[in-house]
């Protein structure tokens, strides 16, 4: 393999790859990137089994071929070098040599054929969508998922059709996360659920495409691509909780307060909060207070009342100060509701202005 290319274009390319790579004793080949030089177009995969990354952008191609390479030394090499426009690899007696007008490299390279192929998915079930807004329906669900392996539906994001949405969902079975994403009608959308471990590295690629990306799935995995980029993750094998009986069908008290002096007052409560986050909200609607209490036996404790719309029955209730505070970064309005329907049942939080995100909370024991 011999090529020439643009530097930059080139760090960029293995920039993101290479994030795809893992560190495996028994398989490291896994912690290298697949290079083919054909039809005047570099193409570099990765893949850590779980997820695949494949970006294919033109070069000049003097000699057509294969390497692979230490993702981790290519990376790094290319991030820390400086004023070179072009710059040209050889691959020579399993050796990669890499050229610049002021530096010349050499890295071992590894078997290219113990590279893993990358799965291909069928295109008979494509869709096209915006890869802007499927990255934004996963950023807005993915932290509520359970981060361990023994309920795999619950360690994923459930996403669905319903009507003239894509519904992302995702739960640890304390709290919930739904959002919704308005799209064109679409033929055939079947539900799946995608690895949170995958969740990451799958918004990071999306967020940077521009245009429709075609989304193609199968029973085992699910694809993505747009403009060279083809990335692929494996989708698991279960059934996700029927998550709507849970979520409360009345509301006896409700709340309206401004984002931003909820997050506040949640940050100064989570400084005397205990070891197991406890943060009291108390609801009294005949002095229309909206309250926020910690208490710490061996630091103090914290009372800030907030102003506050207020209706309905008095509430005193106890929660995961995590739990409470993740859902903001999904909540797009200046102001949130919390909606109360008793104190040993789950809580809900929505934008006022932006009814397109639910987040629900269980109660902790007092």
């Amino acid at each position: 393999m011999k090529i020439e290319c643009i530097k930059d274009k080139l760090t960029s390319v293995v920039s993101k790859t290479e994030k795809i790579t893992t560190k495996n004793s028994t398989l490291p080949i896994l912690s290298c990137l697949f290079l083919e030089a054909k039809n005047n177009n570099l193409i570099i995969r990765a893949t850590n089994l779980d997820l695949g990354l494949e970006i294919s952008f033109p070069v000049k191609v003097e000699k057509e071929g294969v390497v692979a390479v230490s993702g981790m030394i290519l990376n790094s090499f290319l991030s820390n070098i400086s004023g070179d426009k072009n710059i040209s690899l050889e691959v020579v007696e399993n050796n990669l040599y890499i050229k610049t007008k002021n530096n010349k490299t050499v890295i071992k390279t590894l078997n290219n054929e113990d590279f893993p192929i990358i799965p291909t998915v069928s295109k008979e079930k494509t869709i096209k969508i915006n890869p802007k807004e499927f990255a934004k329906g996963l950023k807005s669900v993915w932290y509520s998922g359970a981060f361990s392996s023994v309920k795999p539906e619950l360690s994923s994001v459930y996403i669905y059709e319903d009507g003239e949405s894509i519904v992302f969902a995702a739960t640890d079975s304390f709290r919930l996360a739904e959002k919704k994403v308005s799209i064109k009608k679409m033929k055939e959308f079947n539900h799946f659920l995608i690895p949170l471990k995958n969740i990451p590295e799958i918004i990071k690629v999306l967020e940077e495409a521009e245009g429709d990306m075609d989304l193609d799935f199968d029973k085992h995995q699910i694809a993505f691509s747009y403009n060279g980029v083809y990335l692929t993750s494996r989708i698991i094998d279960g059934v996700f909780p029927d998550y709507k009986q849970i979520i409360p069908k009345e509301v006896k008290t409700s709340v309206i307060v401004l984002k931003q002096d909820f997050i506040n007052s949640l940050k100064v409560a989570n400084v005397f909060s205990d070891k197991f986050n406890k943060v009291n909200l108390k609801v009294d609607p005949k002095i229309k207070t909206f309250e926020i209490k910690t208490k710490n036996s061996d630091f103090g404790e914290n009372i800030n009342k907030l102003d506050a719309v207020v209706k309905g029955d008095g509430v005193d209730i106890n929660l995961n100060f995590k739990y409470i505070s993740d859902c903001f970064q999904s909540i797009n309005s200046d102001s949130v509701a919390i909606s109360f329907n008793g104190p040993s049942k789950a809580i809900i939080v929505n934008g006022v202005s932006d009814k397109t995100f639910t987040y629900l909370v269980m109660p902790m024991n007092n």
